[in-house]
């Protein structure tokens, strides 16, 4: 019989040992995406935003690296700042 009948795929992922890592990247790939998009919407190169946040090309490539979930709340203020948008985030129910 198999265990994982019945289940859902978050439970599959939290036997597995990797929901929180899996929900990281997730979230990341969103939030590259979306950076992305306001890049192209606006017009803006990955040089000029580096730039304006006074940061290399290098570590803005990681930033919008849509694997690398290191990544901090500055950061990601910073960046919505030069591109005019506004962070938000909130908690929603895990069941």
């Amino acid at each position: 019989m198999n265990k994982n009948i019945g289940s859902n795929f978050d439970d599959f992922l939290k036997e597995e040992k990797i929901l929180d890592g899996v929900e990281a990247v997730a979230i990341k790939r969103v939030l590259a995406y979306q950076m992305q998009q306001e890049l192209k919407k606006k017009h803006i190169t990955k040089s000029t935003l580096a730039r304006k946040m006074k940061t290399s090309r290098a570590s803005l490539d990681r930033l919008l690296d849509p694997v690398n979930t290191s990544i901090t709340l500055k950061t990601l203020v910073k960046i919505a700042h030069v591109l005019g948008r506004k962070i938000s985030f909130s908690f929603a129910s895990a069941g």
